[in-house]
């Protein structure tokens, strides 16, 4: 039998790569000097110049000597005696929250009306998803929104807002039954 004939393929194959490993890098050692030239020429060459660091800017020190005067923050003593601060329409800060006025008046959505006439009830959904009957006389809203007319296709209500002066101001609002 021929000795040839009894090497395995797989050892011919193992071989090969073994040959061709050696020859790639028997490859990478030879040609290095002109990479050996180019980068002594690259740290040969000089840089660029630095920038000189920027000039700090001194400042002049300011002392404050006002702290005998008003407080430029809080209202004024002409308006804490504004009168209309004082008197006009006011939150009742005596009265139980319902349940309505945690949310935004324009997260709640009219939904429908149960019954008619002065029975009428409006069916109101909160962003949670849960469906609450609504009468006029009530509140919702977080600007104390009293209902003032219930209709089948809007509410009517008026809330209480800020004047900015210390005092309270009335804002009509409604909200339409949506159509969804």
């Amino acid at each position: 039998m021929n000795k040839l004939a009894a090497i395995k393929p797989a050892h011919v194959a193992r071989l090969a790569l073994m040959l061709g490993v050696a020859l790639v890098l028997g490859g990478c050692t030879r040609g290095m000097s002109d990479l050996r030239t180019w980068v002594a020429q690259e740290k040969a060459k000089k840089g660029a110049p630095i920038q000189p660091l920027p000039v700090i800017k001194t400042f002049e020190t300011f002392k404050y000597d006002d702290q005998d005067r008003r407080d430029p923050f809080s209202p004024s003593t002409a308006e804490l005696d504004n009168s209309s601060a004082t008197s006009g329409p006011r939150p009742d800060a005596n009265r139980a929250k319902q349940p309505l006025e945690l949310f935004a008046l324009d997260s709640l959505k009219m939904v429908g009306t149960v019954g008619t006439g002065a029975g009428m009830e409006v069916l109101v959904k909160d962003p949670g998803g849960v469906i609450h009957r609504v009468h006029v006389n009530e509140y919702m809203g977080q600007n104390y929104g009293h209902i003032t007319a219930i209709s089948e296709d809007h509410i009517d209500l008026v809330e209480l807002v800020s004047n900015g002066n210390g005092g309270w101001m009335e804002r009509p609002a409604s909200i339409a039954l949506d159509a969804k």
